[in-house]
């Protein structure tokens, strides 16, 4: 498969966690902000909207390949983060619930390797980015 076909596979499925994902948490803000509470963040509202924002721009961003190397190193320092806070060490007494949260957290450092991959090769031809390089070679 040619390489810009591949890069924007690469977007494709990698913006179909997040756009969705933002969407939800902006839908569901009081959903979304317990789930921060019971986290122990401060503002968990604050935090909903931002988490929610981030993910849905980042997410539209990543799909049509416009800033790519920037957003993408956003996103990868997001999903540590993200795996870090909401799925290291969790779980409590429940091997069910613990093994669900390690495996997330294995998720979210495989999607930050995915997006460092995504920085450094650079969206494509098949991009907004690349529409934008080839427009400027005109």
């Amino acid at each position: 498969m040619p390489r810009n076909a591949l890069l924007l596979l690469s977007r494709l499925l990698l913006a179909a966690l997040f756009v969705p994902s933002g969407f939800h948490a902006l839908a569901d803000i009081a959903g979304t902000s317990g789930y921060f509470a019971g986290l122990g963040l401060p503002l968990p509202t604050l935090v909903a909207w931002a988490t929610g924002l981030f993910e849905l721009i980042a997410g539209l961003l990543i799909l049509v390949g416009l800033k790519t190397p920037i957003v993408a190193l956003l996103l990868a320092a997001f999903c540590i983060a993200a795996g870090v806070i909401g799925h290291y060490g969790q779980g409590g007494d429940d091997p069910t619930l613990t093994f669900m949260h390690s495996q997330m957290l294995m998720k979210d450092i495989a999607l930050s390797g995915g997006f460092l991959a995504l920085a450094m090769a650079g969206a494509g031809a098949w991009s907004a980015d690349g529409w934008t390089l080839k427009a400027r070679h005109v």
